[in-house]
């Protein structure tokens, strides 16, 4: 069974790995265009930041907490507390080197938590894939033995057509041999010829 060959861009496999830094770093510009627009030692809008980035955090406890707890709407919560930190520190400080250590820390976390993601996906896949492959070869056994079966059930049927049609041959061949006697074989002993023959005579 050949699988039909594909070939996939580069960018689809760059994408996913380059996600976690284009969050990032897409926070980082929000952050600085709104601390060009007014947000700089503004104290109303670091208390809105603090506000939203502690009810994303606490949000994302509760869905963590319990036997029912969501691991994606946690991850989620907690990604989006983190991201409003970052955005509020952003716009709030007067200087660059603050906000681009926070990004660097945020990208480092989120590719750690990305990283055991992929692992786990990679693990799924692989395994999914070698199921997939003892399948397919499983069903490719069974197919060449039904093939083979078939094979010799024609081969069968063939060398059965041919042993009837030199077994005719044969009986017409001797019927028209010149002194041949039906009776004389009956009499030494060997089988009745068929019916059709012992009306010709």
């Amino acid at each position: 069974m050949n699988e039909p060959l594909t070939y996939r861009h580069w960018a689809i496999d760059l994408a996913p790995k380059a996600a976690p830094a284009l969050a990032t770093t897409t926070v980082l510009i929000l952050g600085r265009i709104w601390n060009a627009n007014g947000a700089e030692h503004s104290v109303g809008n670091a208390a809105l930041m603090v506000v939203l980035a502690t009810g994303a955090a606490t949000a994302g406890a509760f869905a963590s907490g319990g036997r029912s707890g969501d691991s994606v709407i946690a991850g989620t919560a907690f990604a989006a507390s983190g991201g409003l930190a970052l955005a509020g520190v952003a716009g709030y400080a007067d200087g660059l080197s603050l906000p681009i250590l926070l990004w660097a820390l945020a990208t480092a976390v989120a590719y750690g938590l990305a990283a055991r993601y992929w692992r786990t996906d990679r693990r799924e896949t692989v395994a999914h894939q070698r199921q997939t492959l003892g399948r397919r070869e499983d069903h490719a056994h069974i197919e060449r033995v039904e093939a083979l079966r078939a094979g010799a059930q024609i081969e069968v049927a063939r060398s059965g057509v041919a042993y009837a049609e030199q077994l005719a041959s044969a009986l017409i061949t001797r019927a028209g041999l010149p002194g041949f006697n039906p009776q004389a074989l009956t009499d030494a002993g060997l089988p009745q010829l068929p019916t059709a023959e012992r009306k010709d005579r």
